[in-house]
């Protein structure tokens, strides 16, 4: 599914402040295409994935799926967060059956599905493991596959990979790519990587400095399909890119810092 935000703002208010998130931001997301979305800390990332995923109402501007505006959750979507979302007291065959579950299909037919999907992200003869057994890389598996099952047209994701070892990292992302070509689904992917952007990427998105954070750049990854990324970094087009895309956000890194130290290190939004 296409995903359009036209001048979507967020605001947020408490006791002592009012504070602008993302202001007059505009966004489109073709239907099949992998998007990364990269920007200093503090500028909205997770925000802008709130939204999309019905979780934030925006102060201004809306959000259309396929074309119809998004009220409420937005139930089209799969959402995978940093941590992942495993039930400690379940093991991995009903944790990934458990999305399953809540929309009612029956026993059979879920456990048959995780099952399948179990040995799909290379977890057979795990089926019956908790998540305190399971390493990180072999939890994210588990949490790929939970999302997955579902099969949801958009999938939102929160910097999935980063609490990962670089080697498990690289692996799971070959994993996503596989699992997501040919799918027709699309990616909404949040990263403060700028390698593990391009890699993925049809385009990355970068976002500016906060407060009231908008899109600063369009960057199109032009790189052939179907990716090696253990090889593909060592590419003259992927240094091209990566200069592009790291000359920009390096002046809006830098103006974070500039303004943290202002401010005295005042807080502001994922």
């Amino acid at each position: 599914m296409s995903v359009q935000l036209t001048s979507v703002g967020v605001s947020y208010r408490d006791r002592e402040r009012s504070y602008i998130a993302l202001s007059e931001l505009d966004l489109n997301v073709s239907a099949g295409s992998f998007v990364s979305i990269v920007g200093p800390t503090g500028c909205g990332k997770s925000t802008l994935l709130n939204v999309v995923a019905g979780l934030r109402e925006p102060s201004s501007g809306q959000v259309l799926i396929d074309g119809t505006p998004l009220r409420g959750l937005n139930r089209s979507a799969g959402y995978m967060f940093q941590q992942d979302a495993l039930l400690p007291w379940k093991t991995v065959l009903d944790n990934v059956a458990f999305g399953l579950e809540l929309q009612g299909v029956r026993k059979e037919e879920r456990v048959a599905q995780a099952r399948d999907w179990v040995h799909r992200v290379g977890l057979g003869g795990f089926e019956n493991s908790y998540p305190h057994q399971l390493s990180g890389g072999m939890r994210k598996r588990t949490a790929i596959a939970q999302t997955w099952i579902r099969d949801p047209s958009t999938l939102l994701m929160d910097e999935p990979f980063a609490a990962l070892d670089v080697q498990t990292r690289q692996l799971m992302e070959n994993e996503l790519l596989s699992l997501w070509t040919g799918s027709g689904k699309t990616v909404l992917f949040v990263t403060h990587d700028l390698d593990e952007a391009i890699s993925l990427s049809d385009e990355v998105v970068l976002l500016s400095a906060g407060p009231a954070s908008r899109i600063v750049g369009h960057y199109s990854v032009g790189l052939p399909r179907p990716r090696n990324l253990l090889d593909m970094r060592r590419l003259p087009q992927f240094r091209e890119i990566y200069d592009a895309v790291w000359a920009d956000l390096r002046s809006e890194v830098m103006m974070t810092y500039e303004r943290t130290a202002a401010t005295g290190g005042s807080g502001g939004v994922l």
